[in-house]
């Protein structure tokens, strides 16, 4: 059988979940019947990490980035589209917003044989205005309507596309996130002591990119309600972004430089983890945040904001707690509750890990994108 060859386009290779869970799928990939290739943004932070995939054929664009510029947009549809043809390419898999739109409009002029779209949260949202929200709407009809599979990773993402008519139910395809579970098993008793954090102090954590979707200033909210009844917990945020100088400000406004730690941008998740007695997250819309899954396979309470595809792993008071958004006073009043009962903590982190399982597995998600690759290929005649 002749090697696929197979490219993947994603707008810029930044520190977050659909990044990660990309470059673990190339890495894992069976280079005996894929050639891979990877388009995307001349900088990221994972950059070093793709580059170090044996293998694959990278292509750093100047053209393309996250914010819209018609002209750059243009010039990196016209470059995907070359890059596809002169590497005869036979998959085309985008992830990432501006990247599907781009790379599927792309495939389809070059005449991929095969175009598949991985929806980590949709580009469209409640918080964005009406019509600008109703733009992207169409616009994920207009490539849906030549996109092989749509590959989401939560129910509600799949529920969210029907209801704006984005493709038939039987273009659409789950598969997991994919967990390295003994990368999150060990527990490191050095992290707080790095991070100035004594043996005896409660830790409470988030992991978020400085962004209006993570809505990171709520998480310094949080911490000035949760102070007012346990003064000596600590918070620690880690991430970076635009952000940040206006959680700087609500940490001044608070007073919080004792409590609230910034991380900055860390590689070492798992350790940081292994510091963390309660994880939160208070994201405005998701798809299904890798984060909060992460931290349940290490045995540790999620308290999330109820978006997207959350509700689907975390069952309220059982696995984990769930809050409206921008809740902070629910929040914080049941971050008080795990934080002064050790027992209850281990009680709700046992049943999140338990009620995980084998479902979010990286070997799952390996053999379940490659099957649906395999698939394609079978159902045509001539190939091989």
């Amino acid at each position: 059988m002749q090697r696929i060859n197979l490219l993947y386009v994603i707008t810029k290779l930044e520190l977050g979940g659909a990044q990660k869970q990309l470059l673990s799928i190339i890495s894992r990939l069976d280079k005996e019947r894929f050639n891979t290739f990877l388009f995307t943004a001349q900088d990221g932070l994972l950059l070093p990490d793709a580059l170090s995939i044996d293998g694959l054929t990278l292509r750093r664009s100047k053209w393309l980035e996250r914010p819209i510029n018609p002209l750059k947009d243009l010039a990196a549809l016209f470059e995907i589209c070359w890059f596809i043809k002169k590497n005869n390419i036979q998959i085309v898999h985008t992830y990432s917003s501006k990247a599907g739109i781009l790379g599927r409009l792309a495939a389809r002029f070059a005449r991929a044989r095969f175009i598949c779209h991985t929806v980590h949260g949709w580009s469209f949202n409640d918080f964005q205005p009406l019509f600008v929200s109703k733009l992207f709407i169409w616009l994920e009809r207009f490539v849906a309507r030549f996109t092989d599979k749509l590959i989401v990773v939560s129910y509600s993402d799949k529920q969210r596309g029907l209801d704006n008519h984005i493709g038939e139910t039987s273009k659409y395809h789950l598969i997991r996130y994919g967990i390295e579970y003994s990368d999150l098993a060990s527990r490191d008793q050095n992290i707080r002591k790095e991070l100035g954090i004594d043996t005896d102090d409660l830790v409470v954590g988030m992991v978020s990119c400085f962004k209006p979707q993570k809505a990171p200033q709520d998480f310094i909210r949080l911490a000035f309600l949760v102070n007012k009844n346990l003064p000596s917990v600590k918070f620690i945020l880690v991430g970076d972004g635009v952000l940040r100088r206006r959680i700087e400000g609500l940490i001044n406004k608070f007073n919080l430089h004792r409590n609230v730690i910034l991380t900055g941008w860390r590689r070492d998740i798992n350790r940081i983890l292994s510091a963390i007695d309660v994880f939160v997250l208070t994201s405005l819309w998701e798809g299904l945040p890798i984060a909060a899954l992460e931290a349940m396979s290490s045995s540790i309470p999620v308290i999330a904001t109820n978006t997207g595809g959350i509700a689907e792993v975390i069952i309220d008071g059982k696995t984990g707690f769930l809050v409206s958004i921008h809740d902070t006073q629910s929040m914080s009043e049941r971050l008080v509750l795990l934080l002064e009962d050790k027992n209850l903590r281990r009680q709700v982190a046992g049943n999140a890990r338990n009620n995980l399982g084998v479902n979010f597995s990286l070997n799952g998600m390996i053999k379940n994108t490659q099957d649906l690759y395999d698939g394609f290929f079978k159902e045509r005649s001539g190939y091989g």
